[in-house]
């Protein structure tokens, strides 16, 4: 790993300060979760689990041609694109059908999620 040069420190709660006890080195062990928690964050909200009104326009415009489904091999859920050469719009038995979500994620005040 690269020389560091920052430092950041954060409060954490006294469970969690015991449970970091045991590992021995913990400054190590942050860095590599912070580094795969910044890995998994979703690219549309950027992590925060909020949509402002402008990404939800575009969410809702992306989903019109998408549809969120589970996997049948490893059930993990997963964007699939239901739009064939010159659709437009889906059709009205696509916007009933499960999985169609037109304004998902929801928008929701900012804070914790």
């Amino acid at each position: 790993m690269a020389r560091k040069e920052d430092v950041i420190a954060f409060k954490v709660d006294s469970d969690l300060a015991r449970a970091l006890e045991g590992v021995p080195n913990r400054s190590e062990f942050i860095r590599l979760a912070v580094l795969a928690a910044l890995d998994s964050r979703c690219p549309l909200c950027r992590g925060t689990g909020v949509l402002d009104e402008r990404e939800k326009a575009h969410w809702v415009e992306f989903s019109r041609s998408h549809r969120i489904e589970e996997c049948d091999d490893c059930h993990a859920r997963r964007l699939v694109c239901r739009a064939e050469p010159g659709d437009a719009e889906p059709s009205a038995a696509d916007a009933a059908a499960p999985g169609y979500a037109p304004s998902l994620p929801q928008s929701r005040p900012a804070g914790r999620s």
